[in-house]
């Protein structure tokens, strides 16, 4: 099932299931919840990042080449951080790049998006996939200038600006992705791969960082936790790529679909 959140014909926001026709087939009990629908097939004026998430928890330094591409040590333990509610933008809508407290160094970040079903406490590898509902694509969208530099050691600032975090377009459940450790996942820039590795390249896997995150710790329904991402950022290239006003920013992840954004000016 591919699960969207989208605005009907009058405006009104609905989450349902998405049909082969292009319907949604609404569910009864809104979202996050059971996946029972009314039967009621709506058509969709414009989709909307399919979930607005209870938490986001992000996961850096999670790919082993992504790691000898910053120079890092591989971490001992999962690299958490979080990004706050305001950086949730749908799919199609402008990554804004931040004017008013300004960064000249703003980077894409191809990331697969876990989505938490059900209320996870303590979670043990063998049964941590167990409460997952499915996956989605995000953009971790980062300003380097200021996760690394100006942030005081800390990554929040840098990961928190509006529309840093792109989420959609909708979530597979996991019935769909039987293993989320292999998948092909890769960022379209301009029309030009950047990067384009496979999730099984994670130093932790899924199951690892759910049982990581949920330890002494309630991870509640629709948490979303960002897997990290590949090598291939701009920071890395050489010279560094960062996004202007008027890149396209495509997330392609195998057996979930494409996220694209435009990129503009926060002044705009």
């Amino acid at each position: 099932m591919k699960i969207i959140r989208f605005l009907d014909s009058e405006g009104c926001v609905r989450s349902g299931a998405l049909q082969d026709d292009g319907q949604a087939a609404v569910f009864a009990n809104g979202f996050p919840g059971d996946l029972v629908t009314t039967g009621e097939l709506v058509p969709i004026a414009r989709i909307l990042a399919p979930i607005v998430p209870a938490a986001i928890l992000g996961i850096g330094l999670n790919y082993r080449h992504h790691a000898a591409e910053s120079g890092a040590r591989v971490p001992e333990y999962p690299i958490l951080f979080v990004k706050t509610p305001n950086t949730l933008q749908n799919p199609g809508d402008p990554i804004l790049l931040p004017v008013h407290l300004a960064s000249d160094e703003v980077d894409y970040e191809c990331e697969l998006a876990v989505v938490i079903g059900r209320e996870c406490r303590n979670a043990s590898r063998e049964n941590a996939l167990d409460y997952v509902l499915g996956y989605t694509c995000a953009n971790d969208v980062s300003a380097r200038d200021w996760q690394i530099r100006r942030g005081g050691s800390q990554w929040c600032r840098g990961k928190c600006f509006d529309t840093f975090c792109p989420l959609g377009p909708w979530i597979v459940t996991a019935d769909k992705i039987p293993n989320p450790n292999e998948l092909a996942i890769k960022t379209i820039l301009n029309g030009n791969e950047v990067q384009s590795w496979n999730t099984n390249d994670m130093i932790f896997d899924v199951p690892a960082l759910i049982e990581f995150l949920s330890g002494s710790t309630t991870l509640f329904p629709g948490t979303v936790i960002l897997t990290g991402t590949p090598h291939g950022v701009g920071m890395a290239q050489k010279p560094p790529v960062w996004l202007q006003p008027g890149d396209s920013v495509t997330i392609e992840i195998e057996k979930i679909g494409q996220l694209t954004n435009p990129v503009a000016s926060e002044s705009a």
